[in-house]
């Protein structure tokens, strides 16, 4: 690999490398460009104020989180290592990773655009700009490893798999794309799936692609969700009295931008109540435009943005240009923080809100996946959809007592806490799951 421009990357991309070889689990998702980060990860300069180009926050936390939990205590590239080829694209490629993310962006901001949506994710997953781009870095990093790679994105594996590479490959949602279904009839390709029925649709969808798919190599895991997200169930209790902790969040393309402006227009006159009723923390990850928003209308509404260390604090703000810094704050003053979080239904967000203990209210769903999401913690109990223009009223009357004296708030934390082990274990048994692989591929 060459073509970078940047001889501190060029270092970082050389010791990425070796510690993906040298690891036990060789983890790769595609998901951002986290650059100045990985120079930190190896004790070179790092710029914070650089902003990463960020497709998606779910493959990079579901990555991160497996690797999170193969580590224990401390990090230890040993026992597993996450690499994404995104921060390697050479600086010849470089403009089609910024336009996919600029696309990416304006099509999750205008659910007018859907249908557009709907093409770009077939050109892009299928043809190029972004795997024509993604995918020498990719080559480069796996080049030597010869053990079973741990797939978070379905373009790693599709192009693993046509190496001849053994590829253990998450669906990352409770819904099976096709492009998962490419290669999944080759006795190199194994399937990880959140629950029972998404391993039934695979094998559905198989059979009707004509695909001959081995049972065996389709394996329900639960979620990937990170340990430190779980830990955070254990000093929560489930709403009562007192301000509503919510936290309000967008994704890793700033989808439901205009959702969220219409909360905040219900809800901050609310936060100069006394006492006040609410107190927000919004997740505008990498989006600055979304941190400026939430900072101009407090400005209008004179309610004070606070630190996020500042305690009872009625609004808090967690952005940070960069990918790992914001899903960090979020892992540490989010989960184990809110009561509820309001946020779109997706794979990584919605699982990681139940699995902290938190209640769900749901903003649009942005694909057939993110129904099947909302749809599974309805059933449990833990989910409703949001009232976005009528917010106020719907949580008066969630937060009220029903039957046995506790109100459907209180109840769908109950049932958080209480959720299934499988919601729980998933990273767990994830690397159960390849640690079998890897022993019978040897």
């Amino acid at each position: 690999m060459s073509n970078l421009l940047d001889p501190i990357l060029e270092k970082a991309l050389k010791k990425d490398k070796q510690n993906l070889e040298r690891s036990s689990i060789p983890i790769v998702t595609i998901s951002a460009s986290y650059r100045e980060d990985v120079k930190g990860m190896f004790g070179y300069p790092e710029d914070e104020t650089i902003a990463d180009v960020v497709f998606s926050r779910a493959h990079y936390s579901m990555a991160g989180g497996v690797a999170v939990k193969a580590w224990g205590k401390k990090m230890d590239h040993t026992k597993a290592w996450v690499v994404d080829p995104t921060n390697y694209v050479s600086h010849k490629d470089w403009n089609s990773i910024e336009l996919t993310e600029d696309i990416g962006k304006i099509i999750a901001r205008q659910p007018i655009l859907k249908k557009l949506k709907d093409f770009v994710d077939q050109f892009g997953r299928s043809k190029l700009p972004i795997l024509s781009s993604i995918t020498p870095p990719l080559l480069h990093l796996t080049e030597n490893i010869t053990k079973p790679i741990l797939s978070f994105h379905i373009a790693v594996g599709n192009i693993l798999a046509t190496q001849g590479r053994t590829v253990v490959q998450m669906i990352t949602d409770p819904h099976v794309r096709e492009e998962y279904l490419n290669h999944a009839d080759r006795k190199n390709f194994y399937l990880l799936v959140f629950d029972d029925n998404t391993r039934t649709e695979v094998l559905e969808k198989a059979s009707i692609l004509e695909k001959k798919i081995d049972p065996d190599r389709v394996i329900v895991t639960g979620p990937p969700i990170d340990p430190r997200i779980i830990n955070a169930r254990k000093n929560k209790h489930p709403w009562r009295s007192g301000p509503l902790r919510l936290a309000i969040t967008t994704g890793g393309l700033g989808t439901n931008k205009k959702e969220i402006k219409k909360l905040l227009q219900q809800f901050l006159p609310q936060l100069r109540k006394q006492p006040h009723p609410f107190e927000l923390l919004i997740y505008a990850g990498t989006h600055q435009d979304i941190d400026e928003m939430v900072t101009e209308m407090a400005r209008d509404e004179h309610v004070r943005v606070n630190e996020l260390t500042t305690k009872n604090a009625k609004l808090r703000v967690i952005y940070h240009p960069q990918i790992v810094d914001a899903n960090e704050m979020l892992i540490k003053y989010g989960f184990p923080w809110a009561d509820g979080f309001i946020s779109k239904p997706s794979g990584d967000m919605a699982y990681d809100a139940a699995a902290s203990g938190s209640f769900i209210l749901t903003l649009a769903e942005w694909g057939e996946w993110e129904h099947n999401v909302r749809e599974t913690f309805e059933q449990l109990s833990i989910a409703r959809k949001t009232e976005v223009e009528h917010i106020v009223p719907q949580l008066e009357a969630l937060t009220r007592t029903q039957d046995k004296s506790q109100s459907w708030v209180e109840l769908a934390m109950h049932q958080a806490m209480s959720i299934d082990k499988l919601f729980l274990e998933g990273a767990q048994n994830i690397l159960k799951a390849y640690k079998k692989i890897k022993n019978l591929s040897t």
